[in-house]
């Protein structure tokens, strides 16, 4: 950094003087200064003994925006407990800033403004780090010109891994999806890359290894940032309630999880030729909150469930590899946290909430391990529901009382994430943690979307008349007939959510509809049978299913040409 751009970046933040007015000023941009890729001038306009008024002035310097957010941290106790201009929630001493509908754009050199009163008591001390959609404000960012992606700590961390980031577009996934009808326009559309057997790491049945992989987001990286996506999926006893997805390891072989996965997974991602991707990890889909809600007197408890619980061996994997992974600098790990379908119940939020917890620090594992959590993956849970609200009554009665609902506290995928976020704060995760929503298949578009709410003769035809999610029961997840691509992969599109993504690659199958012999310790699941009449989990309802699936994570072109069909927003 120069002499010049040093002495700018010390007088940005001035302290509060005698009269108790604060500011942290930005001076006007002088040569060179655009290599800061975002200023913020936050100023106290107004003090007094219990709280203040303050007003926010953000300057972007990088690429044009369509959406922003701004975050920042308290030292003390201030609370927000207004705001114009902005979306302003606050979780612990951390407060995200938001656009409103009408002030999203954001261009280059452009500003936008908003304001909040605030409660305190003690010392209003001002903020000394904000961040503009992940990326440190008021810092050289070491480009030399506006578009990097900026670091919060010298090992170039950033807050949210994919803004300013380009995502890797998996080219065998590209490959199948362009090969089919119509498939070029969304062939173009990063995915995750599943491990979800040892034998994936070096390339399974011809197909690219990990180190092919990481090579080829090298290729497409280029100049800028780019994101990896990666599942990481073979714990013991795998998804202990969905037989369609068991994996290959029995349930006491931890050591063989330790040894022959993470560990060489860990020793390929921390080759130095790799240090300029940002890797995101997904860790063990379907885990954790199988613990949770599938074990002991429930209804939907399952033997293997309890099995895993006894043992121990989910959460010590999970802490294993958030520790191993965790310790390589530019990778981002995101813990899996099921859906709104499975853990938005009451009685299910709270205590996933501290098994996450639990799991997060053990095996050597810490909270700072954790980028954040993930939502949704290769499920079908709407992002929104527009057509009714978890508060809404007809004839009296409350929506929960639905058959649809049953009693659960969300309706959607994205405030359940945002309300969950909040949760996991509150048992000791950073307050600077992000969420992932998987919308591979979550859009519920084509002509069964209803367009407005259901009729109010009774609070079911309400909810079943207006909701997106046209599955039978929510509990319902293998195959789903009348599934459509969701929101494309976006960054930073909501509070709290650093991404939409397509975790789950759109046309690879959830399971097979009839037992199917395989090499790869898959097994049946009447789940995915289109015939079956259910279980516990769903209510006793029929499967919901697509007939002819092939094994889980094998190509299903059916799946594929109907998820475009009935993609929202429309292809």
């Amino acid at each position: 950094m120069s002499r010049t751009k040093s002495a700018l970046l010390g007088a940005l933040v001035l302290l509060a003087g005698a009269s108790g007015t604060a500011v942290a000023a930005v001076p006007a941009d002088p040569a060179g200064i655009a290599a800061i890729p975002c200023t913020v001038d936050y100023k106290v306009q107004n003090q007094w003994d219990t709280g203040f008024t303050a007003a926010v002035t953000v300057t972007n310097n990088s690429a044009a925006k369509t959406s922003w957010a701004v975050k920042w941290a308290y030292a003390g106790n201030q609370k927000v407990t207004s705001g114009w201009n902005a979306k302003i929630s606050q979780s612990g001493t951390a407060v995200t800033a938001a656009n409103e509908t009408y002030n999203g754009t954001l261009a280059t050199g452009g500003s936008v403004s908003f304001g909040f009163n605030a409660s305190y008591s003690g010392t209003n001390a001002l903020p000394t780090s904000f961040t503009l959609d992940g990326v440190t404000c008021n810092v050289d960012d070491g480009s030399g010109g506006g578009g990097g992606g900026g670091g919060s700590d010298p090992s170039g961390r950033v807050d949210n891994p994919y803004a300013g980031a380009k995502v890797y577009v998996n080219p065998e996934w590209s490959a199948k999806a362009a090969a089919e009808t119509g498939g070029s326009r969304i062939s173009n559309q990063p995915t995750g890359v599943w491990l979800d057997r040892i034998a994936a790491i070096n390339g399974a049945s011809g197909s690219m290894g990990l180190r092919a992989h990481l090579d080829a987001a090298l290729a497409q990286k280029g100049s800028g940032e780019e994101v990896v996506q990666l599942v990481v999926y073979d714990l013991p006893g795998r998804d202990c309630s969905a037989l369609a997805s068991n994996g290959e390891l029995g349930p006491t072989e931890i050591d063989k999880y330790k040894t022959q996965f993470i560990d060489p997974i860990a020793a390929i991602l921390a080759d130095s030729k790799y240090a300029s991707l940002r890797i995101v990890t997904t860790i063990e889909i379907d885990s954790l909150p199988n613990l949770v809600t599938n074990t002991g007197s429930r209804a939907t408890a399952t033997p293997q469930c309890d099995t895993m619980l006894a043992n121990g061996n989910y959460v010590k994997g999970v802490g294993y590899a958030l520790a191993k992974l965790g310790a390589i600098p530019n990778v981002y790990n995101y813990l899996d946290a099921g859906h709104h379908g499975w853990i938005g119940w009451d009685d299910n939020l709270a205590p996933s909430a501290t098994l996450f917890k639990q799991a997060a620090t053990s095996e050597g594992a810490t909270v700072d391990d954790v980028a954040g959590f993930i939502t949704n993956t290769a499920n079908y849970s709407a992002l929104k529901e527009n057509n009714f609200t978890i508060n809404d009554t007809v004839n009296g009665s409350s929506v929960r009382l639905s058959k649809w609902v049953d009693y659960n506290r969300y309706v959607e995928e994205l405030s359940f994430a945002q309300a969950f976020r909040n949760q996991l704060v509150s048992v000791g995760f950073n307050s600077g943690i992000g969420m992932l929503i998987d919308t591979s298949r979550n859009g519920w578009g084509g002509t069964a979307r209803p367009t407005g709410p259901g009729a109010t003769t009774s609070v079911d035809t309400y909810v079943d008349g207006g909701r997106y999610d046209r599955r039978i029961h929510v509990g319902n997840w293998c195959n789903q007939a009348g599934a459509g691509l969701g929101e494309r992969p976006q960054a930073s599109p909501a509070t709290g959510i650093d991404a939409y993504v397509w975790m789950k690659p759109p046309g690879e199958s959830d399971g097979s509809s009839s037992a199917i012999a395989n090499d790869e310790g898959k097994g049946f699941d009447r789940m995915c049978d289109p015939t079956y009449t259910g279980n516990p989990r769903n209510n006793n309802n029929m499967s919901g299913a697509l007939p002819n699936a092939p094994l889980s994570g094998h190509w299903f072109s059916a799946q594929f040409q109907q998820l475009m069909t009935n993609a929202y927003p429309p292809l």
